[in-house]
């Protein structure tokens, strides 16, 4: 294979114990992530946010296309006009759209239509997922596997959040077409995720749930 673009990998081998114990300690650590509804509108710097953006537009993605928008909201105007639009919309959801069987798996999570997070939260990220892209020559092509590339960048950033001691949430409203029209996006962009991102309020709560063993995601064939 030709060298022609291409860097030497930085790479270094670490010792089978050292893997381990590094391993072990990110798992606690992710562990203990858990998704709150109950923010604290304490302040919370922008370089923390940009930091947390540049971790997830690490993800890899189709073709190295980067397929992905992170926009940060922290103006409460703004942040109150998403909300009342998102909110209308989750009220046609839960009383009109949502069948039964996704009811019976939100009722333990207590999730309803009114979203306070969305004012109550110091930022809101919204993801978009880049349907298409500009060529060199200026005319326009598609992305590839831009869903995927996306899911993969939305995981990395919430992992920057809860590993800088933040909260966030993911929220998807639907339908979400009102964010393009709010936030002034392109017609190729389409929103993906509502990320709150801040500190948990004092009195936070959560759900009472528990996560899968290994046992029952994963299958080894040796």
């Amino acid at each position: 294979m030709s060298s022609d673009g291409f860097v030497p990998l930085d790479w270094e081998e670490l010792p089978d114990a050292e893997m381990q114990k590094k391993a072990l300690e990110l798992f606690e650590n992710m562990n203990k992530r858990r998704t709150t509804r109950h923010f604290s509108s304490r302040h919370v710097p922008k370089e923390l946010i940009e930091t947390a953006i540049m971790c997830g537009s690490t993800a890899p993605s189709g073709a190295h296309l980067q397929p992905w928008t992170f926009v940060a909201v922290s103006n409460q105007e703004l942040k109150a006009k998403m909300r009342e639009a998102a909110e209308a919309e989750e009220r046609k959801t839960y009383s009109e759209r949502m069948p039964e069987a996704w009811q019976e798996v939100l009722q333990p999570l207590g999730t309803d239509a009114v979203k306070e997070h969305m004012t109550d939260a110091p930022w809101i990220v919204v993801l978009f997922r880049q349907s298409k892209r500009i060529r060199d020559n200026g005319e326009v092509g598609p992305t590839y596997y831009s869903t995927e590339s996306c899911g993969i960048a939305a995981g990395m950033f919430i992992h920057a959040i809860h590993n800088m001691g933040l909260v966030t949430l993911t929220h998807t409203p639907s339908p979400m077409g009102f964010l393009r029209d709010i936030l002034d996006r392109p017609d190729h962009e389409h929103a993906m995720l509502v990320l709150p991102v801040g500190y948990p309020a004092e009195d936070a709560m959560v759900p009472n749930i528990s996560r899968k063993s290994l046992e029952e995601v994963s299958i080894f064939f040796e």
